[in-house]
């Protein structure tokens, strides 16, 4: 099985391509516990709860385009894209897709000398989904 070297992801918001703008990203996918251990049970007893995701994006601001556009979407809901390559989704790049909250927005901040950057977290709205093309 072959690596992958994380190196060109694609992120579309709002169908606007920001991918050449991303120094990084982190999706989250998890279940919450639930504990539904009895009275007489030994061993808990554990079962999957609601499923939530969360997505941090760091862009490269350019007021032009990634301000431009995210400081506008503060408090609403939006559609991201994302795939581990720019490229044509498949088994080995899958679309990860669902409607996100964008509740607050860093539009700069750093120290002398850093370069301008725009940190982002998008909470979900939504349920994920994972989908490749057909073949």
């Amino acid at each position: 099985m072959a690596t992958q070297v994380f190196k060109n992801a694609m992120v579309l918001i709002n169908g606007v391509d920001y991918s050449a703008l991303v120094q990084s990203l982190t999706l989250n996918y998890e279940a919450a516990s639930l504990d539904e251990t009895a009275m007489g049970n030994d061993s808990r007893k554990m079962r999957g709860g609601l499923k939530s995701q969360g997505l941090d994006i760091q862009f490269f601001q350019k007021y032009t385009c990634v301000d431009a556009n995210l400081f506008g979407l503060v408090g609403c809901q939006t559609c991201i894209e994302i795939r581990s390559c720019n490229a044509c989704s498949t088994d080995s790049n899958p679309r990860f897709q669902a409607t996100w909250l964008f509740p607050r927005y860093t539009p700069m901040g750093g120290g002398v000398g850093d370069i301008l950057m725009a940190p982002v977290t998008f909470e979900p709205a939504g349920d994920l989904s994972r989908t490749v093309a057909a073949t």
